[in-house]
């Protein structure tokens, strides 16, 4: 045979030997699905993580991390995601970008479609996420990170001193109201109502709260800034009873109109609370063996870089578990 017959066939095995079928699958790559990642490799589990669209999780829109231990001086969203990513792929995690359009929980091995390609594992570690409830202005994109956040106790911390817009009327808006108090010396909330719709021990406490004040029957249309400039400078509201529309001069914007689970690709699969975030029992598992959950997808009250890794090492652990329960 020539040398480039031997290439050739040499690719061609290369190519028909392409791997398929894993031990774990882990579908997002955050904070939580990297550390499963992390533990499921070094157990010799050679997981694959499934990225996503937005590879490294809700972190990549995030600029500096000051709370995540073992970085005293900070460090940024992408860069900490990056890190975990390294640190998964040193002890032989395989990745590949893209996202999951199917599931096959009904029968095992468990199967996977992420674009034309199709994956089948004995385990599967859901680390899918929630996706901040968000306004949809190319502003707010733009300025992602930039003083516009959906993460008070994320980012709150930088803007000590500063005033602050939140938008929203629930629960979650008043509690990031409250947090921000901590740092900030006003904090607006701009509410589409003329009354909220938190739980009565909320809202009495956020009016109580000196620092908080309200706008009420607006909505946020517009936010001034340029993230090469310091970012946020202010917004612009506009009264739904009027229709006049104001610039409203501040440092941040908080939006705090909820989170929703990414869970629709295991509608009918497994079982969510009323929430619709996936249920988990004793530790990280699912109603379907061999399932298991972890992070902000089967967590709607953390939501924090450290705790989604915390249940991301325990999904691992409990993987191996159970595959260790089936080969006996």
């Amino acid at each position: 045979m020539s040398f480039i017959g031997f290439v050739v066939g040499f690719c061609y095995i290369k190519a028909v030997e392409k791997k398929s079928h894993y031990r774990v699958v882990i579908l997002g790559s955050g904070a939580a699905g990297l550390t499963a990642a992390i533990y499921a490799a070094r157990a010799n589990l050679e997981p694959l993580v499934i990225e996503g669209s937005q590879p490294g999780g809700q972190l990549t829109i995030t600029t500096d991390v000051e709370n995540y231990p073992g970085f005293p001086k900070g460090i940024l969203g992408p860069e900490l995601m990056e890190e975990f990513k390294r640190q998964a792929e040193r002890f032989g995690t395989k990745t590949v970008f893209g996202d999951v359009t199917g599931v096959n929980l009904k029968q095992r091995p468990f199967q996977i479609t992420a674009g034309k390609e199709s994956y089948t594992c004995n385990a599967l570690i859901i680390a899918t996420g929630a996706s901040a409830k968000l306004l949809g202005l190319e502003s707010e994109k733009k300025l992602m990170g930039y003083g516009v956040s959906a993460c008070a106790t994320c980012d709150g911390f930088f803007f000590k001193e500063k005033e602050v817009v939140v938008v929203g009327g629930g629960d979650t808006a008043m509690e990031e109201a409250l947090f921000l108090t901590k740092y900030a010396t006003k904090v607006s909330v701009v509410h589409r109502r003329s009354e909220l719709r938190a739980s009565k021990i909320m809202q009495d406490r956020a009016k109580k709260n000196p620092r908080i004040s309200f706008i009420w029957d607006s909505v946020l249309d517009d936010i001034y800034g340029n993230p090469k400039d310091g970012g946020v400078k202010g917004v612009r509201l506009k009264n739904l009873r009027s229709g006049a529309s104001q610039d409203f001069k501040c440092d941040g914007i908080f939006i705090a109109i909820g989170h929703e689970p990414n869970t629709k690709l295991f509608a009918g699969q497994l079982e969510v609370d009323e929430f619709g975030y996936l249920k988990t029992h004793n530790g990280t598992s699912t109603n379907v063996p061999g399932v298991f959950a972890c992070g902000d997808v089967q967590n709607r009250i953390y939501r924090q870089a450290i705790t989604a890794a915390r249940s991301g090492c325990m999904a691992a652990i409990d993987a191996e578990k159970f595959l260790e329960s089936l080969e006996e």
